[in-house]
């Protein structure tokens, strides 16, 4: 699985409907219309995220490894 950063993780969450609800920090947190959940996006500088991370930040999203490509 190709890791990225978080700051293209953001791009990809807008992408597929999720709205940036606040910036805390370097955490950007993220809701979407219709879901109960909250995504927490750890954005620094141009590190990219961790392989774990990333999987449970897929999942929650519902995002494929084919749409982080």
């Amino acid at each position: 699985m190709k890791t990225i950063s978080g700051k293209n993780f953001c791009r990809i969450l807008k992408k597929n409907g999720w709205n940036l609800a606040r910036i805390q920090g370097s955490h950007h947190i993220y809701t979407k219309t219709g879901k109960s959940i909250i995504i927490v996006v750890p954005v620094h500088r141009n590190q990219d995220l961790k392989i774990g991370l990333l999987k449970k930040l897929m999942k929650l999203a519902e995002i494929k490894e084919k749409d982080i490509e």
